[in-house]
C-alpha cells in the first residue's frame, strides 16, 4: 500500500503516524514499510477476509446512522490498520489508569463512608445529592475486599500536541472488551509478518485476569468460589460481550430467572438443584439489579440480590453506586479528587470542564454553543451531544433551552483536534479521529490491559466515534520496550 502520498495535516492534527507527508514517525518504521511491501491489492483483500471473518464469528452491532430508523445487526466496522503506540507513551498511561482507579476507589469508599471530601468542600455536596446514580442505600455499606471499580474503561483522547487526556471514566458496566480480544486476533492472521516484526505486548490474558480478580472478591469458600456473569439477555446490544466473555472465562452466563435469592444467599437452579453463587460479574445497571431496592417493576433483576449483597454474602462487580464516579459533572473535579485523596498531581489531565449548573459557567457555554461540545451529564454512546463547530443556529437554540431547563444535566468541553491515524476508507488511506478506551481490573493489584478498544470515526470529519453511530475500531498495538 502506497502511503508516500498521505497527507496528514499537520498544522490542524496530531496525526499518531507521520508527522508530515511522507514522513514516518520514530518507532513506526515497521509498520509503514510492511503494508508498502503488502501493496493495496492485498492490504484490501485481507481488510474483506476481516470483514468475512468478524461476520462469522457473530461481531454485529445495531448501528443507526442520521435518519435510519432501522435496527439491522451489521458488522462491527473494523478498520486492519492498527494504531500503535509507543513503549514510553504507554508507560505514562498505564500509570496515570492506576493512579486515577485508586483515586476513584477512595472517593467512593468516602462518599459512602464519612464523607470527609464534602465536609472539606472539595466537591460540592449538591452535585453528588443531585446525581441519580448516588445510591443512598449503599450508604455505610463496605464491598468485599473494600473495593467499589473493579473494571473500569477510562476514555483516552489524545490532542493536537499529542498529549493524552481523559475524556470520561466508564466504571458502571464498561462494554467493548470482547472486540479488543477479538480485533487482536483477526489482526494476527491479517499482518503475521508484520505481527512478527514489530514487539507487540499481548491482551490475550485478559479473561483468565477478569476470572482471577473476581475469585479475589469472594471472601469465603476461596478455594473454589462460584463465579456467573449476569446479562439483561440476547437483546441487549452488548450480550455478544457477555456470552463471550463467560466463555472466554469457563463460568455460566445467567439471566434473572437464573437466580434466586434464599435466606439471604444468591443460588443458582441447575438441573442438579441450587448452586451457591459467590461472585456476580453484572452487565445490568443498579436501576434493574434488585426490583425491591431500585425499580419495583424491573424484570431484569433478582429480588433479594441486594439483602443478600448487604449481609455480604455475594460479591457484585462492579458494586452497585459506582455511577456516580461516571456523572460527567463529577468527572470534572477528579483531578481534586486526586490531589485530595493521593496528594499526588494527576498524571493524565481532564478535559477543561464547564458545569452548566454553575452560573458563570453556565453563561458562557450559553454564549458560546457554536465553539464547545456539550454533553447531557447521564448521555451515552455519542447521543445527547451538540458538537457546536459542526451545528446549526436552531440546533444551538434547542440546546441552550435544554441547558436553562435543567441546568444540573448538562456540561460543556472545548471542541478538541482528536489526534488522526491512516485509516482504510474504500480504497484509500485517508486520516480519521480516534479515542482509546484502555481497560483495568482492580483486584489485590491493579492490571491494566495494554492497549484497549480504538475507536474510529469512519466519517470525514466526524469527531463522534461511537460504534452506535458509525465508528468503528481498530486493533491497538502496544510495543514492548
Amino acid at each position: 500500500m502506497d502511503l508516500s502520498s498521505y497527507d496528514p495535516d499537520e498544522k490542524s492534527y496530531f496525526d499518531e503516524l507521520f508527522s508530515a507527508t511522507g514522513k514516518v514517525r520514530p518507532g513506526f518504521e515497521a509498520l509503514i514499510d510492511g503494508l508498502t511491501e503488502l501493496g493495496s491489492a492485498v492490504v484490501l483483500s485481507r481488510q474483506a477476509a476481516a470483514e468475512q471473518a468478524l461476520l462469522k464469528a457473530g461481531i454485529t452491532f445495531t448501528l443507526r446512522y442520521d435518519g435510519d430508523t432501522s435496527d439491522t445487526e451489521r458488522i462491527f466496522p473494523f478498520d486492519i490498520i492498527p494504531r500503535v503506540v509507543l513503549a514510553a507513551e504507554w508507560t505514562g498511561v498505564e500509570k496515570g489508569i492506576r493512579q486515577r482507579l485508586t483515586a476513584l476507589n477512595l472517593f467512593l469508599s468516602d462518599l459512602y463512608g464519612p464523607q470527609k471530601i464534602l465536609r472539606d468542600e472539595i466537591v460540592p455536596r449538591g452535585l453528588i445529592e443531585s446525581c441519580p446514580d448516588f445510591r443512598k442505600q449503599l450508604i455505610g455499606v463496605k464491598p468485599p475486599r473494600g473495593i467499589w471499580c473493579h473494571i473500569s474503561g477510562t476514555d483516552l483522547v489524545r490532542d493536537q500536541h499529542g498529549e493524552f487526556l481523559v475524556l470520561e471514566d466508564n466504571v458502571r458496566c464498561p462494554s467493548g472488551v470482547s472486540y479488543v480480544l477479538e480485533n487482536r486476533q483477526i489482526l494476527k492472521r491479517t499482518f503475521p509478518k508484520i505481527f512478527e516484526r514489530m514487539s507487540i505486548r499481548s491482551v490475550d490474558d485478559y479473561p483468565m485476569r477478569l476470572l482471577e480478580m473476581l475469585r479475589y472478591l469472594a471472601l469465603e469458600r476461596v478455594d473454589d468460589p462460584h463465579v456467573v456473569v449476569l446479562t439483561p439477555g440476547r437483546y441487549n446490544s452488548a450480550y455478544f460481550e457477555h456470552a463471550y466473555l463467560a466463555q472466554q472465562m469457563g463460568v455460566e452466563l445467567v439471566v434473572a430467572e437464573d437466580l434466586l435469592v434464599k435466606d439471604d444467599f444468591v443460588y443458582m437452579k441447575t438441573t442438579a438443584g441450587f448452586a451457591r453463587v459467590d461472585v456476580i460479574y453484572r452487565r445490568i445497571g443498579d436501576d434493574y439489579l434488585d426490583p425491591e431496592v431500585f425499580r419495583p417493576e424491573s424484570v431484569l433483576g433478582v429480588p433479594g440480590l441486594m439483602r443478600a449483597y448487604f449481609k455480604g454474602n455475594v460479591a457484585l462487580a462492579n458494586a452497585p453506586g459506582t455511577g456516580v464516579a461516571d456523572d460527567k459533572a463529577i468527572y470534572a473535579y477528579v483531578e481534586k479528587i486526586i490531589r485530595y485523596y493521593l496528594d499526588e498531581e494527576p498524571i493524565i489531565r481532564n478535559v477543561p470542564t464547564y458545569i452548566c449548573s454553575e452560573d458563570e459557567a453556565r453563561a458562557y457555554v450559553l454564549d458560546h454553543l457554536d465553539e464547545l461540545v456539550v454533553k447531557a451529564t447521564d448521555g451515552a454512546g455519542g447521543y445527547g451531544m451538540l458538537v457546536g463547530p459542526h451545528s446549526t443556529k436552531a440546533e444551538q437554540e434547542d440546546f441552550a433551552g435544554r441547558i436553562k431547563a435543567n441546568p444540573r444535566g448538562y456540561i460543556a468541553q472545548p471542541t478538541l483536534s482528536l489526534s488522526r491515524v491512516p485509516t482504510l476508507i474504500e480504497s484509500e488511506c485517508e486520516p480519521r479521529h480516534v479515542d482509546l478506551r484502555p481497560y483495568a481490573l482492580h483486584g489485590e493489584k491493579i492490571y491494566v490491559q495494554p492497549g484497549g478498544l480504538t475507536r474510529v470515526a469512519l466519517r470525514k470529519g466526524s469527531l463522534v466515534v461511537n460504534s452506535s453511530q458509525g465508528g468503528g475500531s481498530k486493533d491497538t498495538w502496544v510495543l514492548a520496550e
